[in-house]
């Protein structure tokens, strides 16, 4: 079941299932200094972006969060507890996300340009890539969808 959520209630949760998300990126692109593992608990509750989760009998096992601005929907973080990758959770949350705010005009994303699986992923649900930065050590590819209105 996919629903929106307060991150007060579910921070603690949210931080422990990012951690361990973002730790499976952090070992593909090669650097553990990604701002997810970084994140304090109080930084993340203070967050003003929409959260949704993925829950099964629940426990929640996959989240989104997003942004909408001047029509842009901005995916911030897309996780799955890593005991539940590759069963069409990110998938399922982007859909959602997409499904709610249609009247947008785009959705964008960001991941390592290292990061293989969240790639492909974004280029299976349409996303192109319009280009790559790198932050330090670290370099990010940047996907925008164009959405139907």
């Amino acid at each position: 079941m996919i629903t929106e959520f307060a991150i007060k209630k579910y921070g603690e949760i949210v931080l422990e299932l990012q951690k361990q998300s973002y730790q499976i990126e952090a070992e593909l692109i090669g650097s553990y200094e990604i701002p997810p593992l970084q994140e304090t608990l109080e930084q993340l509750v203070s967050s003003d972006e929409v959260f949704m989760g993925y829950f099964i009998e629940e426990k929640l096992v996959g989240v989104l969060s997003y942004k909408i601005t001047k029509g842009v929907i901005d995916l911030h973080r897309v996780m799955v507890h890593p005991e539940y990758f590759r069963r069409g959770i990110a998938k399922s949350l982007v859909d959602d996300v997409e499904r709610k705010h249609g009247d947008a005009a785009f959705m964008i994303v960001s991941t390592g340009a290292k990061n293989l699986p969240a790639i492909e992923l974004y280029k299976r649900l349409g996303f192109d890539k319009i280009d790559e930065n790198v932050y330090g050590e670290i370099a990010v590819t940047n996907f925008k969808k164009k959405l139907s209105r």
